[in-house]
């Protein structure tokens, strides 16, 4: 009986331990590394984002402007579409974003590599985390945080950290050339889905390079 009880509360605490989340929306704090080029628009980055997710699609909503912009993602794909909503115009438009697309990208940033766990351990945000040091192929060296707390989708974050064991807390990453690093700063349970990446009824389908020069004819 012993040995029994042993076994269950063993098991109780595992699964507390590695809970899994598979929808809901996660807060990310961010600041941001940013080269003299890039300083021009240090007021206009986001300070806080939330990101929406069901399994591995996501779903990021921002304002610009006078447009609500959402950006949904399948991150096992490597497809997405941006919806793009202007009230005041009566305009929406959408853009299909294909694999090809996001493979350009991810060949222009930097290719993270030799995760090590430290051993080193702290609390951040109220989930229990351990300290990675890891490298990219153009000299840097960075350092992230992850839990067993939780389980998160597969997918969720960048593949290049597929090596690293638990949900990442806090990281780096690359996007269209500006590094940043996250923080998980609250994660909801709640119902966020179904996504999809089908074009909505009402809105025009554009190319991105259509969308930029609209907005050069502005």
């Amino acid at each position: 009986t012993g040995v029994l009880a042993a076994i269950l509360i063993g098991t109780a605490l595992i699964a507390h331990a590695q809970k899994k989340i598979n929808e809901g929306t996660i807060t990310y704090g961010m600041e941001y590394d940013l080269t003299a080029d890039q300083q021009a628009v240090a007021d206009q980055l986001p300070t806080e984002t939330k990101v929406k997710f069901n399994g591995s699609i996501t779903k990021l909503e921002m304002e610009q402007g006078p447009a609500t912009i959402a950006v949904i993602s399948d991150n096992l794909s490597h497809t997405g579409l941006v919806l793009i909503d202007v009230p005041m115009a009566q305009m929406q438009f959408a853009v299909k974003q294909e694999k090809a697309e996001y493979e350009k990208k991810k060949a222009a940033e930097p290719k993270f590599s030799d995760f090590k766990a430290t051993g080193e351990k702290k609390v951040i945000n109220g989930y229990n985390t351990e300290k990675y040091t890891y490298k990219d192929d153009k000299g840097g060296t960075y350092e992230l945080w992850s839990t067993l707390d939780i389980e998160l989708p597969l997918g969720l974050v960048d593949e290049n950290f597929k090596d690293v064991k638990g949900a990442l807390v806090k990281f780096t990453q690359f996007q269209n050339g500006v590094k940043s690093t996250l923080t998980i700063k609250s994660i909801k349970e709640e119902k966020t889905g179904p996504f999809s990446l089908e074009v909505p009824s009402g809105y025009e389908l554009k190319t991105m390079e259509e969308i930029m020069a609209m907005q050069g004819g502005e």
